[in-house]
């Protein structure tokens, strides 16, 4: 069983940055690749960003490219989704998700196996 543990959300104002985390075990990066998503009420959960840090490759949705950017520690087995100028449609609980495929469908969360416990975002003024 493989744990994450998500962290960094909270409220911020329109144009503000968050950066979120997403801890597993430091090993855990070598076999896995991590998915963000986000699921705002009433909506499906989407897919926001990906990252194969063995495989050196990342994905963005495109309601989000060039705002959000996607980095990994594997030393520390996190991974992080910073995401600047931020607007109130970003407004979601926020997942990490991992899988130990390594050709998925990134956007997809039938591709992953291990979920976190999500983390709030607010943009509000």
């Amino acid at each position: 069983q493989l744990q994450l543990v998500e962290s960094g959300g909270g409220l911020v104002q329109p144009g503000g940055s968050l950066r979120l985390s997403c801890a597993t075990s430091a090993s855990a990066l070598n076999y896995y690749d991590i998915g963000w998503f986000r699921q705002a009420p009433g909506k499906e959960r989407e897919g926001v960003s990906y990252i194969s840090i063995s495989g050196g490759i990342t994905n963005y949705a495109d309601l989000v490219k060039g705002r959000f950017t996607v980095f990994g520690d594997r030393a520390k087995g996190t991974v992080y989704l910073q995401m600047n100028n931020l607007k109130p449609e970003d407004t979601a609980v926020y997942y990490c998700a991992a899988t130990p495929a390594s050709s998925v469908t990134w956007y997809s969360a039938n591709s992953y196996t291990y979920w976190g416990q999500g983390t709030q975002v607010t943009v509000s003024s």
